[in-house]
Order: structure tokens, then sequence, then C-alpha cells
């Protein structure tokens, strides 16, 4: 026969149970069912054995709160686990580290007590659910766990604003007291008994002239026009600054700007339209009467355009007139090429004659004249004066056009090769007239031999 226990066994609650068995023979034989049934009674003693079991929490789950905003290592609240053997040994505690929101939390492991780890913003996460774990310190693998949920409450800290962005359209033809949009206002934090919010103009400011604020005290307020008719031509649009404040604790408040926009609408009071295309078509112009004058304003513009390109492409002359001649004065710090320029300066005399392969001749422009004659007759030679002989070249050289320009000086490096006539020193000729041959000096040859002979006797002269 197997016994089964039909509930949980608690050694700490009862350590034995004692049961009566009874037996009996319900299936007799016709031939002795006088004398029966037979049955038999006994009693059965249950003891239950102590088994080391893990701690066990006050409650199977727990509710805890705190507010938003709170400071870090404010306290939620504290779970209690004991242990269920009879040696009640200590229990420890811990946060199971599944998800980021179990690092929101702090437990103090000897007493259970949970503390917040972080600022929480009820309009972000407003629960956070995490799981804590108890164990014994002489039996750590015995573990038991409990769920926690936390709920974070609310603190009016955000001010109403306006539940939508308003398009506000108000007629020309409005009359005084039209109701032309009803707004209404929401807000992030949460109230137990509801929202309650309450409109009203900026009172900073100046009395509106054409539009006022009406609060209807169900969380709703209308604007009404103040006056009759609105033009676009004066003004198209109008702003209305609108104060938002709730009843909270402490109350916040918000203030939000309405754009009012002028726009034609029909007698009933639809809105026809509000764009600049139907204030042309109020003023009498057709939609075609538009096009064409787009269409010649364009024409204009590409005639200018082209004019502007012709002018621009025409080449201006060189000259204008003969007043608009300008005189530019340049000047050059160039050095020149030395030796190497020889368009700057002819140095035809510097080379030497043996390796000169032809005569280079100056290349001055002369002027087209008859030169004069350079040479006296050579019967005057023996009687000229050697001063008077200077004098005489020295106009002529003066008058001949053909000769380089005035002041010019040219200094040659070139000494010349060794005459093979010998010195014209007068130191040879001082006692002995030289018969040596001036033909080689060209044209001069005449007159330096008679300056030579002069200059001879002069120093004959004087050193006798």
């Amino acid at each position: 026969m197997i016994w089964k226990s039909r509930l949980p066994l608690n050694y700490e609650k009862k350590k034995s149970y004692t049961l009566n068995i009874e037996g009996a023979n319900t299936h007799l034989d016709f031939r002795f069912s006088h004398l029966g049934p037979f049955k038999d009674v006994t009693m059965l003693k249950i003891s239950v054995g102590d088994v080391d079991e893990p701690p066990v929490f006050t409650l199977p789950s727990y509710v805890m709160d705190v507010h938003e905003n709170a400071k870090i290592g404010t306290i939620v609240g504290t779970v209690t686990a004991q242990d269920p053997d009879s040696a009640s040994n200590e229990v420890r505690y811990l946060i199971d580290h599944h998800t980021e929101e179990d690092t929101y939390f702090t437990i103090e492991a000897a007493t259970g007590t949970l503390k917040t780890a972080k600022v929480f913003d009820r309009e972000e996460v407003s629960w956070y659910n995490i799981t804590v774990t108890a164990s014994e310190i002489d039996s750590p693998g015995l573990l038991s766990h409990v769920p926690i949920g936390i709920k974070i409450l609310d603190v009016n800290d955000n001010p109403p604003e306006l539940a939508r962005d308003y398009d506000v359209v108000v007629c020309e033809n409005a009359k005084p007291g039209q109701t032309i949009q009803t707004i209404s206002a929401t807000d992030r934090d949460d109230f137990a008994n509801g929202q309650r919010f309450r409109f009203s103009l900026d009172s900073s400011l100046p009395l509106n002239p054409n539009f006022t604020l009406k609060d209807n005290e169900d969380n709703t307020a209308s604007i009404l026009t103040r006056r009759r008719k609105f033009s676009r031509t004066t003004q198209d649009v109008y702003y209305l600054p609108v104060m938002i404040s709730d009843e909270g604790i402490p109350s916040l408040s918000s203030s939000a700007t309405l754009v009012i926009r002028v726009c034609a609408c029909e007698r009933d009071g639809r809105v026809r339209t509000c764009t600049a295309e139907a204030f042309l078509s109020s003023a009498g112009l057709s939609t075609g009467a538009l096009i064409a004058i787009l269409l010649c304003v364009v024409i204009l513009l590409a005639i200018v355009v082209l004019f502007i390109t012709l002018r621009r492409s025409k080449k201006e002359p060189l000259i204008i007139s003969e007043e608009d001649v300008r005189e530019n004065v340049v000047t050059y710090d160039d050095e020149g090429g030395g030796e190497e320029d020889t368009e700057a300066f002819d140095i035809t005399a510097l080379r030497n004659p043996s390796a000169a392969e032809e005569l280079k001749y100056r290349r001055d422009v002369r002027p087209e004249v008859k030169p004069m004659p350079k040479h006296p007759a050579s019967s005057s030679l023996d009687t000229i004066d050697v001063q008077e002989f200077i004098k005489q070249r020295l106009a002529e050289a003066d008058l001949d056009p053909s000769v380089p320009p005035y002041d010019s000086l040219q200094t040659y490096a070139y000494e010349g090769q060794r005459s093979e006539a010998g010195s014209v020193s007068s130191l040879d000729s001082a006692t002995t007239h030289s018969d040596q041959d001036y033909n080689y000096l060209g044209d001069w040859g005449p007159e330096f031999k008679k300056l030579a002979e002069i200059y001879g006797e002069i120093e004959s002269e004087r050193t006798t």
C-alpha cells in the first residue's frame, strides 16, 4: 500500500501525524454470509522529517511608490524574509540584475531596505518592476525570490501648453463679439481629480482693440472679435498672446502666441481663400490679366538684358578722340646686357681688327646731306699753327651731321696691335726727320705727320 500526502508538510508547524486505518472484507462467500463481514482497525503514526528550507518572504509580492524628482538615496520601502527552519538563520537580500531598470535601485543586504539610485521622471517612466532575492548566510545556495512593483508618483513640474498648433482665421466681414476659434490645453502632469486650466490674456500688455479671450471654465477658451470688419490691405496677420495656468501645487503657467490671419469669406462665414491671388481678384484683375502682365514684365527684362550684353560686347577704339591722348611716363631701371647687348651699343671698334670678318658701321640714322670738306689744301700744312689746326678740326666736327651725337664719350679697352712703322714718339724724331709712312691712318695721315714734325722741333728746342 502506497501513502501520499495531499498537502505540503511543514516540520516547523507539525512534526508528526496519527492516522486510524480500518480494513474490511466486503466480498464474502454466500456459504459464510451469516458469519461476516470481517474488518480490523489499526493506528498509523507518521513523523515529518526536518529539511533545510530557503527563506520565506512575508508577502508573495510588494508594491511601493516614490515621488518623481526625489533625491538619490530616498527610501522606497523594505522587504522582509525569514528562515522557516528551527535554526532561524540570518537572511541577506540582493536585487536580481537582469535589466537596466534593476540598477535604478539599491537594497541594504541586512535590512532589505530599498533606495533610489537615480532621479526619476514620471512623464518618461511611471512604473518599475524589480526582483529581490533572499538567502541564508549558512546556506547561500537556498534562495527565494519576490517581485516588487514601484510606482513613480507625479509632481507638478510641467506647465500647461496648447493642445495643438491652431490656425486661427478671421473673416474680413466679421462682426463684434463673433467667436473665431476655440482653444484647449494639455499638461504632461497627472492630476488625481482631473486637470483644470485657466485661460487669460497677458495682463502686462495694453488692452487688445481687435480680439479678446473668454475662459469657458471647461478647460477651453474662445477667441472673440472686438470690432467690425478687417482688411487685408491694412493688416493681414494679427498676434494674440494667451496665458495658460494649472491648479497644481505649486501652480505653473505658460504663454503661447496665436497667429490670426485675415481671409476673404462667404456671407455664411465659410472661408473662401487667404492667398494673394484672391486679393488681386478682389481688386478686379482676372487670372488672364495677371498672366499677361507677367509676360510683359518678362519680355522687358529680356530686352534690358540683351541691350546690356550687346553694349558690353562692343569694342571701344584705342583712341576715342585727339583730346583723349594720354601721356605715359615709363621709367626703366634696367642696367643693360653688357657686352652681349650688341643692339644697344656698337662694339665694332672694340674688336680685334685681325678677328673682324667685315667692317661694321654704326647704325645711327644719318641725314642725307653732303659732308663739308674736312681737309685743307696740302700746301698749307707747312705753315699751319697747331692751335689753329685743332680749333678748325673742332669746328668741323661740330658742324658735321654725320659724326656721333654730341657729348658722346667712347672709351675703348683695346690697345691695338704693335705698329709695324715703329714708335711715333718725339724721342726718335728729335734729331732726325722720320720717313715713317702715315698712310695707314687714312685721310688723317698727313695731319698727324705734320703734328709729329712740329712736336719734334719743340722738343728739340726745349732740350737744347
